[in-house]
């Protein structure tokens, strides 16, 4: 009763479960389906959950960023550090439609579609 408890599998589906949902609306609502996506960039907190949430909206592995193996969960950072991955990977080109995705503390979510304006190779 005096302690925090975490209940992993239930956090997880819900995970799972939201990033494909949102990511879905946000590309329905824009009459775009996930083939068109050039890159889906998540939110790093656990790589099951990105693998498990890119594979049930069909998407390769090369249209996903995954860096959580290098830099672990860096909350509010993962996924501006995650475009510095693709941008380093030269996987980002002008043009490109780029979708970031997020569930987080208090179970919020959000997505985003966004066009790539420009490229620095940096």
């Amino acid at each position: 009763m005096h302690y925090i408890r975490q209940q992993g599998a239930h956090v997880f589906k819900y995970a799972v479960r939201k990033f494909a949902e949102t990511s879905e609306q946000i590309l329905l609502r824009n009459d775009f389906t996930g083939t068109d996506v050039d890159l889906f960039v998540a939110h790093q907190a656990n790589i099951r959950i990105i693998e498990a949430a890119q594979h049930r909206m069909g998407l390769p592995d090369a249209k996903v960023v995954k860096n959580i193996h290098e830099y672990g969960n860096t909350t509010a950072a993962t996924i501006p550090l995650a475009l510095k991955t693709a941008l380093d990977q030269r996987r980002l080109a002008k043009g490109n439609l780029v979708l970031l995705a997020a569930v987080g503390a208090g179970f919020t979510v959000g997505s985003a579609l966004l066009r790539w304006s420009g490229v620095s190779w940096d």
